[in-house]
């Protein structure tokens, strides 16, 4: 491949990569493109897991062996078994050395030389390959892990100028994972309660519309806990703002607890002292007696008064849910029921027969005073 070829090969990877919405596909476009700029038949990307001493792949892309998946579940290799991890990459690198790429045959060494390593020429054996060029890749000052390009036996070996090549190719793929691991932790950011670290309101938003289409679609039971810590006024009033953050923070770890006895649960704060649990899949029987644990654990809490709290589930006879708007304002109203009543349990949405007052308070048009008491984010959904 000539000079134009190979800038052609490098922004083509570097667009497959900005292209990426998900790690995942960031991975399987540096692969891909690496592995299509080189020649090669097959990719691997892995990461040096230092604290558990360990190589783990990402993805592996082209003509993979058998046992090799697209994106392995626990494909891992002991680094004490491929020494220029910690030797080469870390020690000449360290020592001023750079972290160029080199190439190992079916029969030893090539290209690069950092010494045989008799399990990558025992892979290329066992996996029909003919040779291989690794290349480490450097993120934030550190080596992150190596991008792996190999050939089928039978075909000419990467030379000097391919591992040259591939040591420009793993900056491209560090400068993406960086920009990767960025738009990661902003999306991460945008759906995460900073105070509490529970998912926030954006989030419920999303999940909750996601999953009433499948309610629609399949009959998928969806529930909903609505929350309304008490007491959090009377704690920043007389003890200041830093004690009802750590209430908050508090009812939130025990919310967490409480969700983790559902299989999926969607923990979230939704802004001030109102938090939910939104929760896919399971009867509504279970989530009524993870809220009633809730509440039993609440009222434990040093601060506070309690928790009033709500549930609406699609399982129970509520009548159609066709739209987030309809579960939120149930549960809502079993949460209102809940605070007017002091109740120390979950009040359930259509558990009292056919007159049910909580769905005839969720179905009735708010007014006067009512409108103002009840939760002002009913009216936000679509």
């Amino acid at each position: 491949m000539g000079e134009d070829g190979r800038l052609t090969a490098v922004v083509a990877l570097a667009q497959g990569m900005a292209a990426a919405h998900t790690p995942r596909e960031s991975w399987r476009a540096a692969a891909l493109g690496a592995c299509r700029a080189l020649g090669g038949s097959f990719a691997a990307l892995s990461v040096w897991e230092r604290e558990l001493g360990r190589l783990r792949v990402l993805v592996n892309v082209g003509n993979r062996a058998q046992g090799e998946e697209e994106f392995p579940g626990d494909e891992t290799y002991p680094v004490h078994q491929f020494p220029e991890i910690t030797e080469f990459l870390h020690e000449r690198w360290v020592a001023g050395g750079e972290p160029n790429a080199w190439v190992e045959t079916a029969e030893g060494p090539a290209a690069g030389q950092p010494g045989y390593c008799h399990q990558r020429v025992a892979a290329l054996r066992r996996r029909g390959r003919g040779c291989c060029v690794v290349a480490p890749i450097v993120l934030n000052g550190r080596a992150w892990g190596e991008l792996y390009v190999a050939r089928s036996a039978g075909v000419p070996v990467f030379d000097r100028g391919d591992a040259d090549f591939a040591t420009v190719l793993a900056s491209v793929v560090a400068a993406g994972l960086a920009q990767s691991e960025r738009l990661e932790e902003a999306r991460r950011l945008a759906f995460t309660d900073a105070l509490t670290g529970l998912a926030n309101r954006r989030a419920v938003d999303v999940r909750l519309e996601e999953a009433i289409e499948r309610h629609r679609d399949r009959g998928v039971v969806v529930s909903l806990v609505v929350c309304d810590l008490n007491g959090l006024k009377h704690v920043n009033d007389t003890r200041g703002h830093a004690v009802g953050d750590r209430l908050l923070e508090r009812f939130g770890s025990v919310l967490s607890l409480c969700g983790a006895m559902l299989p999926g649960a969607l923990a979230a704060r939704l802004g001030g002292d109102e938090f939910c649990l939104l929760v896919v899949g399971s009867p509504a029987d279970d989530v009524v007696k993870a809220a009633d644990e809730l509440c039993r654990r609440a009222a434990e809490l040093e601060l506070g008064e309690g928790v009033a709290c709500g549930v609406a589930s699609t399982e129970d006879p509520i009548g159609p849910v066709r739209s987030a708007r309809r579960l939120f304002r149930l549960a809502d109203a079993a949460q209102y029921q809940a605070k007017a009543v002091r109740a120390d349990r979950p009040v359930v949405a259509g558990r009292e027969g056919e007159d049910d007052p909580v769905v005839r308070l969720a179905d009735a048009e708010p007014s006067g005073e009512d409108a103002v008491e009840r939760r002002r984010f009913r009216g936000r959904l679509p």
